[in-house]
């Protein structure tokens, strides 16, 4: 199966970076093997990490660290039948102001029948006038397994930078046998977006935090991780066609993660039979 043409189409870049990469993962009789990286500009991976058997951690790198106007990152992700991955990355990435050019931001995922990714990048930033187009899009075939989560933060609260002006279009799609699930889009154009009460109400981070295939099981068991985690920030979970669905408003990545993270650690033995083994990054 080939990857599926974006919903929306981001008009070309004409200069900066212009960085992809492909990764294929494959079944194995002792497990899931990166099979094929291709990448073109400033995105890599490691050598993937096995903490547990079978299913290897991968760790998205961005060396600049940076995207600025005109600058691209598109990022395509293919499980076949069976395989099984984790992937994250080491630290933000980080949207910095634009004298006018947008930034772009693509993310493709194909989980073919009987396969599963957790996909948990850290948040991405976007500092005050920055122009950012991001588009992610997952398809599920069959029975295949997702556990993943997208974090925005417009401003820079760890330096008291509040994001005063600049232009976020967000649109991540999840699509199971090409039947639609879940259509999530954000559109911040200015400072009053973040301010409004049909808007993120004064915060400065945006989390959505999924899994799919969920039962009404899950949710309660989501429910009741939350109940005990006194997040101290809006945060709730909704469960529909099979997706479950955690939304949060938040001020601090932290605080964010230490609430998600047990999300996670709760659902995946449920999910794909296996304990949580946390990525080694995160302890650093």
């Amino acid at each position: 199966m080939t990857f599926p043409a974006p919903d929306h189409v981001i008009p070309a870049s004409t200069g900066g970076w212009q960085a992809q990469l492909e990764l294929g993962f494959i079944r194995r009789p002792v497990g899931t093997v990166l099979k094929r990286v291709s990448h073109k500009g400033p995105l890599r991976v490691q050598r993937p990490f096995y903490p547990e058997a079978g299913l290897p951690h991968v760790y998205l790198l961005h060396p600049p660290g940076g995207v600025v106007g005109s600058d691209c990152l598109d990022v395509r992700i293919k499980m076949q039948a069976g395989s099984q991955a984790l992937l994250t990355s080491p630290g933000a990435t980080k949207f910095y102001r634009s004298a006018g050019d947008t930034a772009q931001l693509r993310q493709t995922i194909l989980v073919e029948a009987g396969g599963s990714l957790e996909w948990f990048p850290q948040e991405n930033i976007i500092f005050s006038g920055a122009h950012l187009n991001a588009l992610t899009r997952i398809d599920l075939v069959d029975e295949a397994c997702f556990m993943g989560w997208e974090i925005n933060c417009l401003g820079c609260p760890s330096s008291d930078e509040s994001f005063e002006h600049g232009r976020l279009y967000s649109r991540l799609a999840l699509y199971r046998n090409n039947r639609p699930l879940l259509s999530e889009c954000q559109r911040v154009q200015n400072r009053a977006a973040l301010q409004a009460p049909n808007g993120l109400r004064g915060y400065p981070m945006l989390a959505m935090f999924i899994a799919t295939p969920c039962i009404e099981a899950h949710l309660e068991m989501v429910r009741e991780v939350l109940a005990h985690g006194n997040a101290g920030f809006p945060i709730a979970a909704t469960l529909v066609d099979g997706v479950l669905i955690v939304r949060a408003l938040a001020e601090q990545s932290e605080a964010l993660q230490q609430q998600l993270i047990p999300i996670w650690q709760a659902l995946r033995p449920a999910l794909i039979k296996r304990p949580a083994i946390l990525p080694r990054i995160w302890a650093t």
